[in-house]
C-alpha cells in the first residue's frame, strides 16, 4: 500500500521489483492517482492494481475505499503498509490482521537516506546500502510506436532532443504560474539554457514539456526563444508518450518533479534543479544513466532554485554530453 505523487510511483518501482523476486511472484499494489495504473501496467512484476480515490474522506462516503476492503480481504500473505498516516493505517486494519501488516515506516533509517536506497532495503531484506535503489519503467512497444509517430510528425531525430520541463503542479495552476515558489527559475532562464544547448548542438532540437495546466509557461519560453528548433509540448505529452519519448532523448533539463523521475527511470540523463526538499532524499535515480542534481542536498526553509545559475545549468549539461559522448564511443 503506497498513496503516492507521481515521482513517488516511479521510486516505488524499486521495492515492487524485489518484493516479486523475495516472494517469487508478481505483487498487487493498493494506491492512488490514474498515473499509478499508468506506469505499473506493464511492470511484470505487479499482478493487480487497486485505487483509492480519497483515503481522508469518509470512509462510508468513499466507494473506492469500501471496495479496497474487500479488495484487500481477498488477498493473502503479507501486506506492506508504505504510508505512515492514519488514514491508510485505519484502511488496511479494516481488512487485514495486524500481524500480517509490516509497517515499513516503524523502521525509517532516517531522513539521510535517499527514498530509493530505503526501498531496496526492505523489499530486500538486508541492510540499507546508498546508491543500490535503481528504478526502472517497463514501457510497452505501443507507446514506443507512438512516440515514433509523434516525433516523425514534429521531425524530431532520435537522440537529438533535449526535454526541458520547466514547471511543476507547484509553479503552473490554472494556466498560469506561480512566482512565489521555491521551484520558480524565471522564463529568460531557459530561453538562455536553451539557447546555449542548441548554439553546442545546432542539429539538435529542444521540447518544452509539460502538463496542459503548464501550456501558458511552456508557450512563454517557446515564444522567448524564437527559434524555429524549440518546440511546445504540453498538449502532446501524456504519461505514456513522455515514458517512450525520454527513451530516446538525449537529456533533460529539469525542475525537481515527476517527470524528472520518469526520465530517470527510462535511462535519460537528467540535468534537475532542486530548490527547498533538496536532493538527498528525493534526487531521481537512473539504471545507469547520469544524474546531475543542482542546489541544495537537505531540505531547507530558504533554498530555492533561483540560487542556480543559468552558467551552473549549461555546464552540468556539457558535462552530460561528455559523458554521453564517451558511453557512445565504447
Amino acid at each position: 500500500m503506497r498513496f503516492a505523487a507521481l515521482g513517488d510511483v516511479v521510486l516505488l518501482t524499486v521495492l515492487i521489483n524485489r518484493l516479486a523476486l523475495r516472494y517469487g511472484a508478481p505483487v498487487a499494489v493498493l494506491s492512488s492517482g490514474g498515473w499509478t495504473k499508468t506506469l505499473l501496467a506493464a511492470n511484470p512484476s505487479v499482478s493487480e492494481i487497486q485505487l483509492v480515490t480519497s483515503r481522508k474522506r469518509p470512509y462510508w462516503l468513499t466507494p473506492s475505499q469500501r471496495e479496497a476492503v474487500a479488495w484487500l480481504k481477498t488477498r493473502k500473505g503479507d501486506v506492506y503498509l508504505c504510508d505512515p498516516d492514519p488514514y491508510s493505517r485505519r484502511l488496511v486494519a479494516r481488512a487485514v490482521p495486524a500481524d500480517r501488516v509490516i509497517r515499513v515506516w516503524d523502521e525509517w533509517p532516517g531522513i539521510d537516506t535517499h527514498w530509493a536506497d530505503w526501498w531496496e532495503s526492505v523489499g530486500t531484506a538486508k541492510p540499507l546500502v546508498p546508491g543500490s535503489g535503481r528504478p526502472r519503467l517497463d514501457a510497452p512497444q505501443v507507446w514506443f510506436d507512438d512516440a515514433s509517430a509523434w516525433m516523425a510528425a514534429k521531425g524530431l531525430e532520435p537522440g537529438k532532443v533535449i526535454l526541458i520541463q520547466p514547471g511543476n503542479k507547484k509553479t503552473a495552476k490554472r494556466w498560469t504560474w506561480n512566482r512565489i515558489n521555491d521551484k520558480f527559475w524565471p522564463i529568460e532562464r531557459w530561453v538562455s539554457v536553451i539557447g546555449q544547448a542548441l548554439a553546442d548542438k545546432p542539429d539538435f532540437r529542444a521540447v518544452i514539456c509539460g502538463a496542459p495546466s503548464e501550456q501558458e509557461l511552456v508557450q512563454s519560453i517557446v515564444s522567448g526563444c524564437n527559434d524555429a528548433r524549440v518546440i511546445g509540448a504540453a498538449l502532446d505529452l501524456p504519461i505514456p508518450r513522455l515514458v517512450a519519448l525520454s527513451a530516446r532523448a538525449h537529456s533533460m533539463i529539469t525542475i525537481d518533479t515527476g517527470p524528472a523521475h520518469v526520465a530517470a527511470a527510462m535511462n535519460c540523463p537528467c540535468v534537475i534543479l532542486f530548490g527547498a526538499f533538496g536532493w538527498g532524499r528525493w534526487a531521481p535515480r537512473a539504471p545507469s544513466a547520469t544524474i546531475i542534481t543542482l542546489g541544495n542536498r537537505e531540505e531547507t526553509k530558504d533554498g530555492t532554485v533561483m540560487s542556480i545559475s543559468t552558467d551552473e545549468v549549461i555546464a552540468a549539461w556539457r558535462q552530460l554530453g561528455a559523458q554521453i559522448n564517451a558511453v557512445a564511443s565504447l
